[in-house]
């Protein structure tokens, strides 16, 4: 018996919803492939996570057509042959065979000049199939060296951090459906998770959010390695890093090979926390939260890995706690160093806006530019600043209705001497005097 092809089988195994059905009502088809296009899946040989509409229902037809064997792959029909013209085949080949190096869009450029094809009338993928059918589709020389990689491993706990962020699952929160991301930190040297939290957004802010817990509970690590998102550019992260010290790393673009052990734990949670997660118990995302943290703390961290010499993540990162930089004095200041500042002009009443609300600030500052220092995650302002960074004052939300009977008036200047002034002379009391006081 020929084995079955493992796409076939994968394809059958996901279609279950839809081949379990001995007959489908009136719109159901479209219903059912609609809410499995929305679910994410591990698909054998990809690094997608989703499949389209229109994927479902082209396997769903070919397997009502031809039964397990619709749903493999069908081999090419031209496989091994080419459509362009001899001489045109005869001319790439040569091209090729001459300089090794020339990729297709040369060879094309190159053909092109020479007047063997019109111009953008040659099939890049066409000249790919025919080098590949020749041996001769992988550009040769110095050029296409691999960089070399080696597997490496931190020495000891708390050194490297590797920072991602991983699509989680679609949740049905306040009658709306919306969609979460993980937000991870992980240890390199032991492999055990600082902290992670799924978020409603992948924003600078979920990311910094996640990161203060994970101080808090894991010490200060010497080096955080991410990615080139712009969340994870924002100034702010760069700024808090700097404060504690912490190098802020960024991998190549399009080389996620940087970040390999953090990868593997995002197939670990796909196999093992969401594939067994049971969403008709989750009410909102503290209760998705609540149930990643349990796994990870009594499940994951005290699982062996082999690639630990059977250790779990816990017991390896215990062995390092002498070397863990903790927080110590700086934990009474963490709530400090992740307060952000934005720059607001003073209006004429005393006032200014953040987040659609507005607050008083010292009246003096009218007409300033002053930096509000706020709490991001609370959505509270704290106090006023100067743009160097010097105190300026309390900023307290505006109470309209107790300001009909309170009035603010500009303070006076000081006199330059720093001795009370005496009072001038007043107009009305020496017309008084003169004209109207009685006689002694």
């Amino acid at each position: 018996m020929n084995d079955i092809d493992p796409k076939a089988l994968f394809r059958l195994s996901v279609l279950g919803p839809l081949v379990s059905r001995e007959k489908l009502g009136r719109g159901e088809l479209q219903q059912l492939v609609r809410q499995l296009a929305s679910q994410e899946y591990a698909i054998p040989g990809s690094r997608r996570r989703h499949i389209g509409e229109k994927t479902w229902q082209a396997w769903y037809y070919a397997w009502r057509r031809e039964g397990i064997a619709g749903l493999a792959d069908k081999p090419r029909a031209d496989t091994g042959r080419s459509k362009l013209p001899e001489p045109v085949q005869a001319a790439v080949l040569s091209a090729k065979r001459e300089n090794p190096r020339r990729s297709i869009r040369q060879i094309r450029l190159l053909l092109e000049a020479a007047g063997v094809v019109p111009r953008d009338t040659l099939s890049r993928c066409a000249m790919h199939r025919l080098l590949q059918a020749h041996g001769l589709s992988r550009i040769a020389g110095p050029t296409v060296v691999p960089d070399e990689k080696r597997s490496f491993v931190a020495e000891h706990a708390g050194s490297i951090w590797y920072g991602d962020v991983m699509h989680g699952p679609t949740l049905s929160l306040g009658g709306r459906r919306m969609k979460t991301y993980l937000v991870s930190l992980m240890d390199d040297a032991s492999r055990l998770i600082a902290h992670g939290a799924f978020c409603l957004a992948e924003t600078a802010l979920d990311i910094e959010g996640v990161l203060k817990q994970a101080l808090l509970k894991r010490g200060i690590p010497r080096m955080i390695v991410v990615d080139n998102g712009a969340a994870y550019r924002a100034s702010t992260l760069q700024a808090i890093c700097a404060r504690l010290s912490i190098r802020l790393v960024y991998c190549r673009p399009y080389a996620p090979e940087g970040k390999g052990k953090l990868e593997r734990w995002h197939r670990t949670l796909r196999d093992q926390f969401l594939a067994e997660l049971d969403i008709s118990h989750i009410r909102d995302l503290a209760d998705l939260n609540a149930r990643l943290w349990a796994w990870v703390e009594q499940v994951y961290h005290r699982n062996t890995h082999s690639a630990l010499g059977n250790q779990t993540p816990l017991a390896r990162y215990q062995q390092d706690l002498p070397r863990i930089r903790l927080l110590g004095s700086l934990a009474a200041q963490l709530d400090e160093l992740f307060l952000h500042r934005v720059a607001r002009h003073v209006r004429r009443d005393g006032t200014v806006s953040f987040q659609g609300k507005r607050f008083e600030v010292p009246y003096e500052l009218t007409g300033r530019t002053v930096l509000l220092v706020v709490d991001p995650h609370t959505a509270t302002v704290r106090r006023v600043e100067s743009e160097s960074g010097q105190p300026l004052g309390a900023a307290t939300e505006l109470d309209a209705v107790a300001n009909l009977t309170r009035r603010r008036r500009k303070p006076l200047p000081e006199p330059a001497s720093g001795e009370p002034a005496a009072p001038g002379p007043n107009l009305i009391e020496l017309v008084h005097q003169r004209h109207y006081a009685p006689e002694s």
